[in-house]
This record gives C-alpha cells, sequence and structure tokens, in this order.
C-alpha cells in the first residue's frame, strides 16, 4: 500500500514544488501552442495553418508578455521587454546565436529520445515530417520579419536563406550560376562538424534535407525548384557537406 501523501492542490506546494510547477507550466504552454498548430494544420492545410498562426500568435505572445511583466515586475516597450532595447547590438547578437544553439539543441534532443525508444528509421521519419512543417513555417516568419513580397524571387530566397536560425551557427556560400539560378552550400554543420569530431561518419540527411529546402524555397517564392547537388549520405568535398542548386522557372 502507497503511504505518501500528496498536495491537495497548488496551495499547499514547497517552494521547490512551486517553482517546478512555474517552470512546467510554461512548458505546457509550449507544447498546447505546438498542439494546437498541428490541429489547424491538418483540418486545415499548412497554408491556412500558418495564417491562422500569425495572428494567434501575435496576440498571444503581446497577452503572455504583458501578465508575465506584471507579475515579474519588468516593463515592456513595444512589445518587447525593456531589457533587451538596452542590451548592445554585441550582446543581441550573442543572445542570438545562443537562441539557434537551443533550438538545435532542441531538434537534437527530439530525434534522439525517439531513436532510443524505436530505432533509427522511425526518428528519420519523424524527423523528415518535422522538416516538412517548420521549412515553411521559418519560411513565412523570415518573410514577415524582412517585409519580403510575396514572390520575391532568388534575390529574395537568398536574403531569406541568411536569416534562418541555421545562418548563425553554421557557415554557408552562395555561388550565382546565371540570371535563373544560384547554389547554396552548407561549407560547415554544427551537426556534422561535431560527429566529425567524434570520429563518426555523416548523418544521411539527405531525405530530411530535400524535404527542408524545397519546402522552403517554394514558401519564399512558389516559381523556384530546388535541386540536391549533394548530402549526407552522398559524397561530398571537404569544402562543404550539402549543397543545393534554385532555379526560378521561366514563363512564371
Amino acid at each position: 500500500m502507497n503511504d505518501k501523501t500528496y498536495p491537495a492542490s497548488f496551495a499547499e506546494l514547497s517552494h521547490e514544488e512551486l517553482v517546478r510547477n512555474v517552470l512546467d507550466g510554461i512548458r505546457r504552454t509550449i507544447a498546447h501552442y505546438g498542439i494546437w498548430f498541428r490541429e489547424v494544420e491538418h483540418q486545415l492545410g499548412g497554408e491556412k495553418a500558418r495564417e491562422v498562426e500569425a495572428e494567434a500568435g501575435d496576440l498571444a505572445w503581446d497577452i503572455i508578455l504583458k501578465r508575465l511583466a506584471e507579475v515579474l515586475g519588468f516593463e515592456i516597450d513595444h512589445g518587447v521587454p525593456r531589457t533587451l532595447w538596452e542590451k548592445s547590438d554585441e550582446q543581441l547578437q550573442t543572445l542570438l546565436k545562443a537562441v539557434a544553439v537551443n533550438w538545435l539543441v532542441n531538434d537534437g534532443v527530439w530525434f534522439q529520445a525517439v531513436e532510443k525508444r524505436h530505432g533509427m528509421d522511425c526518428a528519420k521519419r519523424c524527423n523528415d515530417t518535422a522538416w516538412a512543417r517548420l521549412s515553411p513555417y521559418e519560411a513565412t516568419r523570415i518573410k514577415k520579419l524582412l517585409g519580403l513580397p510575396d514572390r520575391p524571387g532568388l534575390a529574395g530566397l537568398k536574403t531569406a536563406l541568411q536569416f534562418r536560425l541555421y545562418a548563425k551557427i553554421n557557415e554557408q556560400s552562395f555561388e550565382d550560376v546565371d540570371e535563373r539560378s544560384f547554389i547554396f552550400r552548407m561549407n560547415d554543420c554544427r551537426v556534422q562538424s561535431a560527429r566529425k569530431r567524434r570520429g563518426l561518419d555523416d548523418y544521411p540527411c539527405k531525405s530530411g534535407g530535400l524535404v527542408e529546402y524545397t519546402t522552403f524555397a517554394a514558401t519564399i517564392d512558389p516559381r523556384i525548384t530546388t535541386e540536391c547537388l549533394g548530402c549526407p549520405p552522398d559524397e561530398h568535398p571537404p569544402e562543404w557537406f550539402c549543397a543545393w542548386k534554385f532555379t526560378q522557372e521561366e514563363g512564371l
């Protein structure tokens, strides 16, 4: 028989338990946000889900920040915690890199947790599907942040690729082929370089990359097509890990 006594309400929690419940409440909110997005996508499709999220996200973010500001005692200035406005550009660059690394860590721990329980094939299927949703979402957010037009062409895509979270933690380059196409190369990939330092083979990311780059480019401009020039498990030179050619179709 279990004789442990459990608290009857939040009012009976210890200080440590209260702290952990606060953080878990934030975690549940993040999970619920993602669940809502996924279900709206399931019911209405990806494009409409991103349209709904643009409205719901702005409203939720504003309400959440204001409420936390009231409780924690920080000021909001133009929809942003004032402390961020007071940071130097160098500090904000450092913070942005930390955000990007945390995003990548989040991706990695999900992959590893699935792989440990259900194997590599299952983890890769989940990973590829996740990229099919994240990549167009990130493209949509970047278009809004930069104020890109609906169909910004290759110039818009080239700009957008430099504002992905990956761009803050990886090294990438561009090569113009002609007026209708350019090549994008990932010269240093944080994930692959880490594997290389540990003496491991490249992670075979081509299936995910095909989804990722194709949907990103098409969301920036549906006239743009994507061709993989090389991505693990493909052989590649030491100067890059993957390379992609983007072409804007004529007459569209």
